[in-house]
């Protein structure tokens, strides 16, 4: 039996019942990435020792007659901008290439408390601005569905390796989109949560007001596993939420019967692939046939979004990214005095996509731009929320395609910053309003996954895992795993 092909809640089953050990498991795992990472690259550290130990720990404690947690001995992966003490955290830049951080996230003390594996740490656009996985600093990592093409980004690394194999779970972080788009490009399941849920300490910052770590999975049910693992709250990070966490799994299977479901028209935008938008509006006919009622409702700021974003984001990236200076930690560039040791540290550590957006930042926070542009993006995002806030007083959950198209050539949009940039005009606005969105696969076109958004309120996870849930299992696209060349 190939275990790496199994959900994290069938091999839970498995272990309980003494069927397989968690060392079985891990090993069926890492045998796979031995096959498939020279092919997608998906890992920046692998940590297959360090994991085989913590299986063993988990075949221990079931030896004991120990209670397990649904995650123990199940083999996950971290993107590579979450603190792992004494393992890199790279961010997949250079100046950070050899940092070792002397303390773990909040996420990766609550992964050890429940006994989860980490089989290693997963490749990103560097310090995750990015939406392809093409700006690492060191690699670019491949889409299992076709090698050619890109995996998503920024969080790439974590959604190929649940794709390949690698994995049975990860973790990413989303700022503008970086968990649903590797979702929808790689065929799985992805969670943003809401801002606040899940504590941003020991995550190294992007934008600080926007980024929020979350699950990637197979399906739904592992996805509100590992989102149950990794909520609640954390004095150590000032944006936490305090709110008692629920069981997620609790109303999957509930149906979707009298709920109301939004359309909103702006995300059904010139220039996308009608092969999506017919997947799209084809699974919104099969949620009704169920029992939803489909209601079209406007957000009329979407169109401002994209821009506001890249104001603030790169506003509060270029203020994130000042420490990074050769002198505290990280590269240090040769230079005859301190400013230019400053100057070629930075110039050698950042790549060009990272130095584009600091200094896009710094020019909108400078002088006699603030309020020009910084200050009337803050507004542009209020209004943002606003149009939001008036959907869900009429809906339960919003739905619209994760992006506009299906997963592009490597290097296709390389030379173009705007158009990458625009591959994230249907995610992007969700983070502006700190609201949680989910991506989940609604079918394929031309072999290659699309994803579906499902949007809903402040702290409404449950609700979305409800209707994703009913919708999966009118299907069977979670159970299609990626068919990887010469590996398979």
């Amino acid at each position: 039996m190939e275990l790496f092909r199994l959900t994290a809640h069938e091999l839970h089953d498995k272990l309980t019942r003494r069927e397989v050990s968690a060392t079985e498991i891990t090993r069926s795992v890492l045998d796979r990435t031995e096959k498939a990472e020279p092919k997608i690259r998906s890992f920046i550290t692998r940590m297959a020792e360090t994991a085989l130990q913590q299986a063993a720990a988990v075949d221990a404690k079931i030896a004991r007659g120990e209670t397990i947690a649904p995650l123990a001995g199940i083999p996950g992966a971290l993107k590579d901008n979450m603190c792992t003490n004494g393992v890199k955290t790279t961010c997949a830049s250079k100046i950070l290439a050899n940092f070792v951080p002397p303390y773990d996230a909040t996420i990766t003390e609550k992964l050890a408390a429940d006994d989860a594996v980490i089989v290693g740490k997963a490749n990103l656009d560097e310090f995750a601005m990015g939406s392809s996985t093409e700006n690492s600093g060191f690699f670019v990592t491949r889409n299992p569905w076709d090698t050619d093409r890109v995996p998503g980004g920024s969080s790439g690394g974590s959604g190929a390796a649940v794709a390949a194999g690698e994995a049975i779970w990860s973790l990413g972080s989303d700022t503008g989109g970086s968990i649903r788009m590797p979702a929808a490009y790689c065929g799985i399941v992805g969670l943003k949560p809401t801002y606040g849920r899940v504590s941003r300490y020991g995550l190294v910052a992007y934008a600080s007001s926007l980024d929020q770590i979350g699950p990637f999975a197979k399906d739904v049910r592992d996805c509100a596993l590992v989102l149950g693992a990794i909520s609640g709250h954390d004095r150590r990070d000032s944006t936490s939420i305090d709110s008692p966490v629920p069981d997620y799994t609790k109303n999957l299977g509930a149906g979707v019967k009298g709920l109301k479901i939004g359309l909103p028209r702006e995300y059904f935008m010139p220039g996308m692939e009608p092969a999506v938008e017919t997947a799209i509006r084809r699974s919104i006919d099969e949620l009704v046939a169920m029992g939803a009622e489909l209601v079209e409702v406007s957000m009329p700021h979407t169109q401002y979004a994209l821009a506001a974003y890249y104001l603030i984001a790169t506003a509060e990236a270029s203020s994130n990214l000042g420490r990074y200076d050769g002198v505290g930690f990280g590269h240090r560039g040769e230079g005859a005095d301190i400013v230019s040791m400053y100057k070629r540290s930075r110039a050698e550590g950042f790549g060009p996509e990272v130095q584009r957006r600091i200094m896009l930042g710094t020019y909108a926070l400078s002088s006699g731009y603030y309020d020009a542009y910084y200050l009337k993006a803050l507004k542009v995002r209020t209004l943002i929320k606003q149009d939001f806030d008036r959907a869900f007083q009429q809906v339960d959950v919003l739905i619209a395609p994760t992006a506009p198209t299906t997963a592009f050539k490597i290097g296709e949009k390389v030379a173009d910053p705007l158009a990458m940039y625009l591959m994230d005009v249907c995610t992007i606005p969700i983070n502006l309003a700190g609201v949680p969105a989910l991506s989940l696969p609604c079918g394929f076109a031309d072999g290659l996954p699309v994803g579906m958004q499902i949007i809903g309120p402040h702290l409404s996870e449950e609700k979305i895992l409800q209707v994703a849930y009913e919708f999966e299992q009118a299907h069977d696209y979670h159970k299609q795993m990626a068919s990887i060349r010469e590996v398979d």
